[in-house]
């Protein structure tokens, strides 16, 4: 990706002293703003610079020497320290030893004039494609200090109380910081100093930069939290991009491009391929890995699409004499990898151009003098076809030019210009006392929206609570009920199943062949067994297994039974009855008359499964027999009754007569 800032990407301020001195008189600042595409001037006082820095957060502060900005080293300190944290102080001419603007603008093709407004829009574009050095004086690593935002005093009796929640404040508060550490995933080692009922401080040391961390200098009641980076031994210079050297670069177009980047010394840098990446996006490769003084094909003449790269690089172009054998591409790429045919060949026209152009190579570099950079040189020799003597004097030149153009020494100041320096110090420091005051204001005012956001939001928190806490019991009470139903549903579910097992027992009783029973009891009738002669116990049974016309029913006890006892058994119609124990005179005249079959349960061989018995079909036959003979027998007896009352009846009356 590249590292040049855009439109999209951020702001750049250019700086340059417009008049005065930084050392001296209160200087004016041309200044340029640049986000890539539009540029604004203006020409603003050094307070008025470091407001607009404030509110504006630039990516970069650009200039071409960094003492224009600060007096001395500690003020230049000073000021890096107040920067906002996302925003870079940079010297676009260089480190220790910077070059003059005029000659690094020409480098890079920027425009250029003496004007300061024009010196400060160069520094700006120049930053803004990643040229310069960073001015740092500080390391990545900060340190986090909670503290007591006020002094224990003397308290009185409550002394003790309210020591003890100050300290307890900064312990709560610093374990919610280490919290916010850790969450954000930070290396951080921390130094805690207990005191009674807490911490007096808690010192974090984190290994990253204040705008890493998710923690703010804040100073609120009982606590207070301070950022401060840790100080660099002095200055140091960091490249604002990385070093792009002059390169060869080979490329082979197609439905996949690929690309080599190879150094003028023969070594390869890079190889890449790719089937989606368009034109822009090769050049932006190209362009984070080096600076191409010749682009390379493998085949002659050179593709368009190779063309267009050269001409976008302002590069020489280079081909074989005849299209690079395959063989002669396999063996010059045999000692360096490469991960397709299309880098092979990309790779092979950049290792045979810089093969074509070694010797040149040489010549330049033995022409060259210390300290002159052997590829600028290279690069305006074979791309530019300059001569090597003429880009010299051409350096020359702009050394001779541009002597010293950006220096400004300081001067003695006067005794009325120190006292004026005196007094705009202590507006300075009166004014940023006020902003302070300000500040915490407004940081008391955010405080109390705060809280008052906090408290409506416990409110409408406890409300909630309320409707959950009602809505938990209505469904308890839901819970509990379904719960009850579902206990009788598996009470009633029991019941049926016993229901169930009786009636399929009774249903293998009536039409099965008994074969589960033994083979020797074939020929057994199921019985339905009643426990009491009761209209409840006959219920009960019918529930259970159902008594129907015909079925064999075995009282167990048969005493007892009235009228309408005798009338219900009577309905369902049995096919006899068999009994333990003696009907009452009214259960077997009734059982007579209906002319149910009744019998003793001792003459009848009876087997009992769980709740259900099989009787003998022929000892049940026998029974009926036997009542069937001793109900002729009664009828019989019955007419004599009947003809002896007529005959005892009729001589009454004869004799009354």
């Amino acid at each position: 990706m590249s590292t040049r800032t855009s439109a999209l990407d951020a702001v750049v301020f250019g700086v340059d002293v417009q008049s005065g001195d930084v050392r001296g008189d209160a200087p004016s600042y041309a200044l340029v703003v640049y986000d890539g595409e539009d540029v604004s001037r203006d020409v603003v006082t050094h307070r008025k610079l470091r407001r607009l820095i404030d509110d504006e957060e630039p990516a970069i502060v650009a200039t071409d020497n960094m003492y224009e900005l600060a007096a001395d080293k500690d003020q230049l300190i000073h000021f890096l320290g107040s920067l906002p944290t996302g925003t870079k102080l940079v010297q676009v001419t260089g480190a220790e030893q910077p070059e003059p603007l005029s000659r690094v603008a020409k480098r890079h093709g920027i425009p250029y004039g003496k004007e300061p407004m024009q010196e400060a829009e160069a520094a700006a574009r120049l930053a803004a494609h990643s040229v310069g050095q960073e001015v740092s004086a500080f390391t990545d690593t900060t340190e986090v200090k909670v503290a007591r935002g006020r002094s224990t005093g003397k308290g009185g009796w409550s002394e003790d109380r309210y020591t003890r929640r100050i300290h307890g404040s900064v312990k709560k508060r610093a374990r919610e910081v280490e919290s916010e550490l850790e969450d954000a995933n930070l290396a951080y080692e921390a130094d805690v100093r207990e005191a009674y009922g807490g911490y007096a401080n808690a010192v974090f040391t984190v290994e990253a930069k204040p705008s890493d961390i998710p923690v703010s200098r804040s100073r609120s009641g009982d606590v207070r939290v301070e950022i401060e980076r840790e100080r660099r031994d002095g200055i140091e210079f960091r490249p604002l991009a990385k070093r792009r050297d002059h390169v060869v670069v080979g490329i082979d177009p197609g439905t996949t491009t690929a690309v080599a980047i190879v150094s003028l010394e023969g070594t390869v840098l890079d190889v890449w391929s790719s089937r989606t990446s368009d034109t822009a996006d090769v050049i932006e490769w190209i362009v984070e890995r080096g600076r191409p003084i010749i682009v390379a094909a493998d085949v002659t003449p050179m593709p368009e699409t190779v063309e267009k790269f050269r001409r976008s690089f302002d590069a020489a172009g280079w081909t074989p004499a005849s299209d690079l054998p395959i063989d002669e591409k396999q063996h010059r790429t045999r000692e360096h990898p490469y991960e397709d045919d299309h880098q092979r060949d990309a790779l092979a026209a950049a290792l045979f151009a810089v093969d074509d152009h070694e010797d040149q190579f040489d010549r330049i570099a033995a022409k060259l003098p210390p300290g002159v950079d052997r590829g600028e040189v290279t690069a305006r020799v074979v791309a530019g076809e300059e001569s090597v003597e003429a880009v010299l004097t051409d350096l020359e030149d702009d050394d001779t030019d541009d002597e010293d153009t950006s220096e400004h020494e300081p001067r003695e100041l006067t005794e009325e210009e120190k006292r004026i320096k005196d007094l705009k110090r202590q507006v300075d420091r009166l004014q940023s006392h006020v902003e302070t005051l300000e500040g915490r204001l407004e940081k008391r005012d955010d405080r109390i929206d705060e809280l008052e956001r906090e408290l409506d939001a416990a409110r409408r928190e406890e409300r909630k609570e309320v409707r959950r806490d009602r809505e938990v019991n209505r469904l308890e009470r839901k819970a509990n009920r379904l719960e009850r139903e579902r206990d009788e549903a598996r009470e009633d579910a029991e019941t049926l199943e016993k229901k169930v097992d009786r009636m399929k027992a009774l249903w293998k009783l009536d039409h099965s062949n008994f074969s589960d029973v033994s083979a020797e009891k074939e020929g057994l009738v199921p019985v339905k067994v009643v426990e009491k002669f009761t209209k409840g116990a006959i219920r009960e049974a019918d529930d259970q297994y159902g008594i129907a016309p015909g079925d064999v029913v075995y009282l167990r006890d048969a005493s007892g039974a009235g009228r309408s006892t005798a009338e219900l058994l009577a309905d369902f119609e049995p096919r006899v009855i068999l009994k333990d124990g003696g009907l009452s005179e009214i259960a077997d005249e009734i059982l007579f008359d209906e002319e149910i079959p009744v019998g003793p349960a001792g003459d009848v061989a009876m087997q009992e499964v769980d709740e259900l018995a099989v009787a003998r079909e022929d000892d049940v036959e026998a029974v009926i027999d036997d009542w069937h003979d001793r109900a002729a027998a009664r009828r019989r007896d019955r007419k004599l009754e009947m003809v002896d009352r007529l005959i005892s009846e009729h001589r009454a009356g004869d004799n009354e007569a």
